[in-house]
């Protein structure tokens, strides 16, 4: 769902924007010397060895302590921030260690007043092994919505469970939420390990419980660590405390668990965001030579969703189906002779083809065939329920389009995990609907496209960000 734009919806379209901005050591970047002019090419644009990951889990479960512990232990932190940190900590009397670690994250004066998380908080880090960007979520229930935000894009979720209390709702209603979104990897932490005096006994039978669920909703690459935020027990290095469990350590397994590479290695699909033809607008930066070759220049701009393109590649444009063949590539707005899945681009074509915003071009032979009706997988984002007969605009990579419910099939029980009938969808439920589209789509189910087979639902007159959907079926 990472190149959906949302509707300004409040917190969940700025979380989504505070996800994109990367610091330099985490962007991409040539491999060759800059180049002097807009024409000189760019050899290649490498990829770094880049790792999304979000953490999930209930109200109280450590979220915040445990992503403070990895900055701090990865020495993210500055340290002027450490010692603010530390002179809050004491002002509140915090007793156990030198600072309270959530308070590295909790930066909404909201957040740290009520000690919760409320908005998603991204962080940038790298080890030796590997860059990073964290997504810390919320757990309250309220909040769920920025969860769905925070693991879209991720390439792992830790969802961590309180050792005490282990298995319940919310902890259930994100691992739906993973299964929903088909995050790869999952890691369960359980928490608090040194609260119930590192008692091997209670750790197995929330390892059990926690396998059970991730059983039930298909998840299978799921990995189950003890650990001990506030300690600092099997986050970095191995614990003492628990011999009897002989795996890896949080940053172990963020550091060896693989990235996503589907993407790279699927159809080239590039949704147009919007044409550029600069025309008698070129600046008078630009020198005579090139502005000659910009004059007439019609190139067609958006984010790489998946695959990548090479010029003299065989495209096909949707709607229309037309083929042609790709003449020239810009990435920064300069020269380049192929691009990559997230890179964003301007391509030029052969022929002179209409392909407007919310076109799709993509790999000859490949192009899906429309669809205006499709049985979808909803998280339920907003207060208003989602019933039979609401109209609502459907946001599918860079094209919207009038829509309409129209049938709401099932709703998914958190406690059984199985589907129910149902007449509506209220807030945080997570269910099926069946949608028809006043224009084509060009959709595929989630489960083979994460990019293809997402949806968002708009409400028509507000903006507001109705509900995440996944398509499972395409009529």
């Amino acid at each position: 769902m990472s190149t959906i734009e949302p509707a300004p919806a409040g917190v969940v379209e700025r979380a989504q924007r505070d996800e994109t901005r990367q610091p330099a050591g985490n962007r991409v970047s040539s491999r060759s010397a800059s180049p002097s002019s807009l024409n000189d090419p760019i050899v290649d644009l490498g990829d770094t060895t880049l790792f999304r990951f979000a953490t999930a889990g209930s109200v109280d479960d450590g979220k915040s302590t445990l992503v403070g512990r990895l900055l701090h232990d990865a020495k993210a932190i500055l340290a002027d921030q450490l010692e603010q940190v530390a002179r809050t900590s004491a002002d509140r009397g915090f007793a156990h260690g030198e600072f309270d670690f959530a308070l590295l994250t909790d930066g909404l004066r909201a957040e740290r007043e009520q000690g919760i998380t409320i908005d998603v908080a991204y962080r940038y880090f790298a080890t030796d092994a590997r860059s990073f960007i964290l997504a810390d979520c919320p757990g309250h229930v309220q909040y769920t919505r920025n969860m769905v935000t925070g693991s879209a894009t991720a390439d792992a979720v830790v969802v961590l469970i309180d050792a005490r209390k282990g298995v319940v709702e919310q902890t259930r209603r994100h691992l739906a939420v993973v299964s929903l979104l088909r995050v790869p990897h999952v890691i369960v932490a359980v928490n608090k390990i040194d609260l119930t005096g590192f008692d091997e006994a209670r750790y197995r039978a929330v390892e059990e419980q926690a396998l059970a669920v991730a059983a039930e909703l298909g998840l299978i690459d799921t990995h189950v660590i003890p650990v001990s935020a506030l300690e600092g027990d099997n986050i970095v290095d191995p614990s003492a405390r628990t011999p009897w469990y002989d795996g890896p350590t949080l940053r172990e397994l963020l550091e060896t668990l693989p990235a996503r590479q589907a993407e790279e290695d699927a159809a080239f699909r590039l949704p147009v965001q919007t044409v550029i033809r600069p025309q008698g607008g070129i600046s008078a930066l630009v020198d005579d030579a090139e502005a000659d070759d910009l004059r007439d220049y019609r190139g067609f701009a958006g984010r790489v969703a998946s695959g990548s393109v090479r010029v003299g590649d065989r495209v096909q444009v949707f709607p229309g189906g037309h083929e042609t063949t790709v003449t020239g590539i810009r990435v920064a707005g300069r020269v380049a002779e192929a691009a990559h899945t997230a890179q964003s681009i301007a391509v030029t074509l052969a022929d002179e083809v209409d392909a407007a915003r919310g076109a799709l071009i993509a790999t000859a032979g490949t192009v899906p065939s429309g669809h205006q009706e499709a049985e979808v997988e909803i998280f339920q984002l907003d207060a208003r329920p989602i019933a039979p007969g609401a109209r609502v605009l459907a946001k599918h990579g860079t094209a919207t389009v009038q829509a309409i419910v129209a049938e709401v099939l099932s709703r998914r029980d958190l406690d059984t995990l199985a589907l129910e009938d149902a007449a509506e969808l209220a807030v945080n439920e997570i269910g099926r609907v069946r949608i028809r589209f006043a224009s084509p789509l060009p959709l595929e189910p989630y489960a083979d496209d994460r990019e293809g087979g997402a949806l968002l639902l708009i409400h028509p007159v507000d903006g507001a960000t109705l509900a995440a959907a996944t398509v499972v079926a395409a009529a």
